[in-house]
């Protein structure tokens, strides 16, 4: 049943009038009556739209959710199915907020139709197909997926992309990931809506590492910091001993990163600049060890001094002595990083990221 407060009362209205506008663009439908759940006697139907298909009578059952979330429209659409039943030539019609692609995708492969307040919708009946998608997407939705990403659920996503097959329990992934227990369930809450994890009887797991890895992907923000362009007389085999000297320095940080993580995780080709992730003391060692010096014969280094020292928990030892940021951090800074940069992520991500598919 609806719930009877403001914001679904919303939804319903702007929902009726997009529907009620897509149907009176097609000739072949007349007669259109609209019905709200609180003028309609058919308890559990949010939404009813009755009218005629060249002289035959349809109806169209919908079911009205604050959220579109995956998780909620799979719910949403058995519902629909049996909802419609109770109709003689009914079509389910979904209506939410807004409805990503993966939600979409699970309504149409449900044979439900659907529609969202941003113009996305895709209704099929009786010889009639409405059909329509919009690029935009809420400033909501993007908030949430940014702020899924940032640094500290991020620590919690790395760890669990480190592992894609293990369950985890609250307490232990908190731990693992060292961020609060709060940091972690919204992180669960998130990946749970978005159909991305499943609770199982020993814990949380997840279920779509690809489709969490893409949408990071195409949400990342660079890690916040300060970028420096310097340059080095080191070179191949002397530049990897200075490094591997500075990383042995007491108390710092340091990882290879981007296109020099990648040259040790899943070869794919070099370039003329050194990427290296430090905090303060890190930097201060490799400044010592590879002699850092003036850009004015050209940089060939560029390091990044993090804010947030998360990313170290992160790091893996691809050779003794060597550390990188791990596969899925790699992979994301060569996404960023420009055409070559993607093909070169595309090549680790084929040869170098591991888990079901």
């Amino acid at each position: 049943m609806l719930k009877s407060h403001e914001p679904i009362e919303s939804i319903e209205a702007g929902a009726g009038e997009i529907l009620r506008s897509l149907l009176q663009d097609v000739p072949a439908i007349q007669n259109i009556e609209v019905e709200h759940e609180h003028a309609t006697q058919d308890r559990g139907v949010d939404l009813l739209f009755r009218f005629d298909v060249e002289g035959r009578p349809h109806t169209i059952v919908c079911e009205v959710k604050s959220s579109g979330q995956p998780r909620y429209v799979r719910d949403a659409v058995h519902y629909l199915n049996h909802l419609a039943l109770r109709f003689d030539r009914a079509t389910p019609v979904f209506i939410a907020p807004y409805l990503s692609e993966q939600a979409r995708d699970l309504c149409r492969d449900a044979g439900v139709g659907y529609a969202d307040l941003e113009g996305n919708c895709r209704i099929v009946f009786d010889g009639v197909f409405i059909e329509r998608v919009v690029a935009t997407k809420p400033a909501t939705e993007k908030r949430e997926l940014k702020s899924l990403f940032k640094p500290k659920s991020a620590q919690v996503l790395r760890r669990l992309l480190r592992e894609p097959s293990r369950v985890w329990k609250v307490v232990d992934l908190a731990e693992a990931a060292d961020v609060s227990l709060g940091h972690v369930s919204n992180v669960r809450r998130a990946l749970l809506d978005r159909d991305w994890a499943a609770v199982e009887p020993d814990g949380l797991r997840l279920t779509a590492p690809d489709a969490l890895l893409d949408h990071w992907r195409d949400n990342y923000e660079p890690l916040a910091g300060e970028r420096i362009h310097a340059y080095t007389p080191a070179h191949g085999t002397s530049f990897m001993a200075a490094v591997r000297g500075a990383m042995r320095d007491p108390g710092v940080h340091v990882a290879l990163a981007a296109n020099s993580a990648a040259h040790w995780l899943a070869p794919y080709g070099r370039t003329g600049r050194e990427h290296i992730y430090a905090d303060k003391a890190g930097w201060a060692a490799l400044r010592r060890h590879l002699e850092v010096g003036p850009i004015g014969r050209g940089a060939n280094l560029e390091i990044m001094v993090l804010k947030d020292d998360g990313l170290f928990r992160d790091i893996v030892e691809p050779a003794p002595g060597l550390f990188t940021t791990s596969p899925v951090q790699t992979y994301l800074d060569l996404a960023a990083s420009g055409e070559r940069g993607r093909e070169a992520a595309d090549h680790l991500r084929e040869n170098g990221l591991e888990w079901p598919r």
